[in-house]
């Protein structure tokens, strides 16, 4: 079992990230640790570094080029850090760990924007965005997408790069939640979606009918699916309103095979 996307060295495990990640190995669970911005790329390498079965990205969050707080389910409260894209910084990063995967995670993120200054932050996300798929391409790394509320501002920017021969590893799109047409739009550029644990989540006022997203993950060619948990964040059911842990892909994994009338092994 492979957790494509979780933050295992993020300070919600300072006080037992070991034993998480032991937790997680005695599953039989190995995992990609993502940056987020300059210090979170440079400990997961660090980190990745250190253990088995673990890997990592390098890369600046969207929501991390501006200054803003973010409530997340599953984690703390965090400001983020109003970073600028530093092409020669995340460059050396990713050649000094044969262990960093990708680029990422970089993208769009429209959802969370203050009214004062929107029009401004969206055009430097996309700056910064495509300063990172710039590196993707040179170095010839896929890019881990956070694309949220944004879709279509994302497939003109991609289908830029891919009409001009540009982002030959493509990558994925992490944590999905959009409609069965935006995940098609996607995979039909070459990217994998990638399912986490909001899809184990029931319809409060229907818990016995299939939420919209679980009819996309029954839809998705399974060909173009990944798991991940994105942990300590958006922890699957039944631990929902605990911390994640990346062991707990086993719960989105049971969740995609149920849906797709699959064994999960």
């Amino acid at each position: 079992m492979f957790d494509t996307h979780c933050h295992i060295h993020f300070k919600s495990y300072d006080a037992d990230r070991e034993e998480v990640y032991l937790r997680t190995a005695e599953k039989g669970v190995k995992m990609i640790t993502v940056g987020t911005q300059t210090t979170t790329s440079r400990t997961g390498i660090d980190f990745a570094e250190a253990h088995e079965g673990v890997w990592c990205t390098v890369g600046l969050h969207p929501s991390h080029t501006h200054h803003m707080t973010i409530h997340e389910e599953g984690g703390e409260d965090f400001q983020t850090r109003e970073e600028a894209w530093d092409s020669d910084y995340y460059r050396a990063l990713a050649a000094s760990s044969k262990k960093v995967v990708a680029i990422g995670e970089v993208g769009l993120d429209f959802y969370r924007l203050p009214e004062n200054g929107k029009e401004e932050i969206m055009k430097r996300q996309e700056e910064q965005f495509r300063l990172a798929l710039d590196l993707a391409d040179e170095l010839s790394l896929p890019a881990v997408l956070h694309i949220l509320d944004a879709y279509s501002d994302a497939f003109r920017i991609l289908d830029e790069y891919i009409r001009q021969g540009r982002l030959p590893r493509r990558g994925v799109a992490h944590c999905f939640t959009g409609t069965m047409e935006e995940a098609r739009g996607f995979y039909e550029r070459g990217f994998f979606v990638s399912f986490g644990g909001i899809i184990t989540f029931k319809d409060k006022k229907r818990p016995e009918a299939l939420t919209p997203l679980q009819d996309v993950v029954a839809s998705v060619p399974l060909e173009w699916t990944l798991l991940e948990t994105d942990a300590p964040y958006l922890t699957p059911e039944p631990h929902r309103g605990e911390r994640n842990e990346p062991w707990m892909v086993h719960y989105v994994a049971e969740t995609v095979a149920r849906l797709k009338n699959l064994p999960v092994g």
